[in-house]
């Protein structure tokens, strides 16, 4: 994987990067915004994984340390704000973006194209926006409980493999369900939630790779191509193939 500048991991900033670019563990002393008008931007905590294709963003708060990788072609935007202004989500979160929200973020990343009381104004509506904005259920919450990170990081392995939970406790020296206890406690899903979550998750990252539709479906587990659209449809609004299509 090619790792792109320090640079580009400036509070605010646009930019234009291959598929499987990264940017190492930092932190930023404001609160950012991330947004990929093309390709998918990932974040990544101790706490888990954030994931944004071209119609969605991601708030990162001030001082939590994070990595982003992307994947197919991205274009990179992210804006940040001073901690001690409004600050309109606490936690790291994926939010909606719809046009207007969109052409916000993108104006606001080029701060060096706009008069500074014309940008001030375009940023405090950017934060109203963000404010308002629906949450997205493109988290995926990372295992502190060191059998379930063992049995998640077997699933996670090979998503074409089938996994039971008592097949899991076996291999990881847990019981079924101590298994599905952790899952609840832990990550605040039942087993098969976070399974079609880490699948919606991959299938993210392959479709910006432009692999077909069905490839993607075979790759990730589903049973079948039309089980894996009708998922992803309920989960993003749109098809995996009307992804193919804007992008």
């Amino acid at each position: 994987m090619s790792l792109i500048s320090q640079s580009l991991g400036a509070p605010t900033a646009t930019g234009d990067l291959p598929g499987g670019s990264q940017i190492d563990r930092h932190r930023h002393i404001e609160h950012q915004i991330v947004y990929p008008s093309a390709g998918v931007a990932e974040v990544r905590t101790d706490a888990g994984c954030w994931i944004a294709p071209a119609d969605r963003a991601i708030w990162i708060p001030a001082g939590c340390r994070h990595e982003h990788r992307f994947y197919g072609p991205t274009r990179f935007h992210c804006v940040a704000f001073e901690p001690d202004r409004t600050e309109p989500r606490r936690d790291a979160v994926v939010i909606a973006v719809n046009p207007l929200l969109r052409e916000l973020i993108i104006a606001c990343s080029a701060p060096d194209d706009l008069p500074t009381d014309e940008l001030d104004r375009l940023r405090q509506v950017l934060l109203d926006r963000i404010g308002r904005s629906s949450e997205q259920p493109l988290r995926l919450p990372a295992a502190q409980d060191e059998r379930l990170r063992r049995a998640c990081a077997l699933v996670q392995r090979d998503l074409t493999e089938v996994w039971t939970l008592t097949e899991l406790g076996r291999q990881v020296g847990a019981s079924e369900r101590t298994l599905a206890r952790l899952f609840r406690t832990e990550l605040a899903m039942t087993y098969p939630q976070w399974r079609t979550q880490l699948r919606l998750h991959r299938a993210m990252q392959l479709l910006a790779e432009s692999l077909p539709v069905t490839t993607v479906a075979q790759r990730c587990g589903w049973a079948s191509t039309s089980a894996f659209i009708d998922v992803y449809r309920r989960a993003l609004g749109h098809t995996p193939g009307a992804y193919h299509r804007r992008h």
